[in-house]
């Protein structure tokens, strides 16, 4: 008989609506110092607020895998699907991943059978990976029964992407098998956003990708926004001219951030970090000439 305890889902409420974090692994501390090169030790150890939560006293940078869900109108929805089980990747913190993603999904309320809605921010490797899972040797959708949304101009920018090894590997394994069984639909997003449920808005955020998308929730009057990649940790609102070493544009990736955490500063919208360290989420609040973050635990 198991008799481990069901795991914690850490929760917020937007208005009616809850939105779960679901884990899927902390990333090693060398994420950090590749993923955003100038976010140096002596960068973040002067943003004292970054201390305990998002960075270690020797300016390490703490970066976590989750997704989010939550159900709208009766519409259950999953905010991207992070790394994957078993998934070759060249890189090693994301190669042949055994965790309990789907077991926490279940804890949270939502089956793979029972999500009706997955959104994907961008299509890079750690954020579609389980979109598959593998069957008798097969890569098959993990939500057989929901729309898989991505932004066509995410899907048109890697149809003619002249792609490395690994990430033909990432689109064999993970992307294509979603889209030959009919599942993944790619959506106009002008650039005032689009409406894609009620109360659940993409927004355009390019730079990281040129499709990229952060995602808006609205419900009796409260507002939450779930950052994708546009910010992967929040020295980024200290210094928004941060970026990221995968990112496409780097100064449209630049000029989206300001313009985002620009419209979020000193407003009570909750903004929710796809790659935040617990407690993950918080409002955007003036410091100086730029932005932190002040903390809006989970329940």
């Amino acid at each position: 008989m198991n008799t481990s305890p069901a795991p914690l889902i850490p929760s917020w409420t937007v208005g009616g609506v809850t939105v779960h974090r679901v884990d899927e692994v902390p990333l090693p501390p060398a994420t950090g110092p590749w993923l955003l090169p100038d976010a140096t030790p002596e960068v973040v150890t002067a943003q004292d607020w970054l201390h305990p939560h998002f960075a270690g006293r020797d300016g390490i940078l703490h970066i976590d895998s989750h997704s989010f869900a939550f159900v709208v109108d009766g519409l259950r929805v999953l905010v991207d699907t992070g790394i994957g089980n078993g998934k070759e990747r060249a890189n090693p913190a994301w190669h042949n991943l055994r965790t309990d993603f789907l077991e926490r999904l279940t804890a949270a309320g939502f089956p793979p059978d029972s999500v009706d809605l997955v959104i994907l921010t961008h299509l890079h490797a750690d954020h579609v990976g389980w979109n598959t899972r593998q069957v008798n040797g097969e890569w098959v959708p993990t939500f057989p029964n929901a729309r898989y949304l991505t932004t066509r101009a995410e899907r048109d920018f890697w149809a003619t992407y002249d792609m490395d090894e690994a990430r033909r590997q990432m689109f064999a394994d993970s992307v294509i098998p979603v889209e030959q069984a009919g599942l993944l639909h790619a959506v106009d997003v002008p650039s005032n956003g689009a409406e894609i449920a009620p109360g659940v808005r993409l927004i355009p955020t390019p730079g990281h990708t040129p499709g990229h998308v952060a995602v808006e929730l609205t419900s009796q009057g409260e507002t939450a926004v779930i950052s994708g990649d546009c910010v992967h940790h929040p020295v980024q609102l200290a210094h928004p001219a941060i970026g990221a070493c995968v990112d496409i544009d780097p100064q449209q990736s630049e000029a989206t951030r300001h313009k985002l955490l620009g419209s979020l500063a000193d407003t009570d919208t909750l903004l929710l970090g796809t790659h935040f360290a617990p407690p993950t989420a918080g409002r955007v609040v003036t410091h100086g000439d730029a932005y932190r973050l002040r903390l809006v635990p989970a329940s």
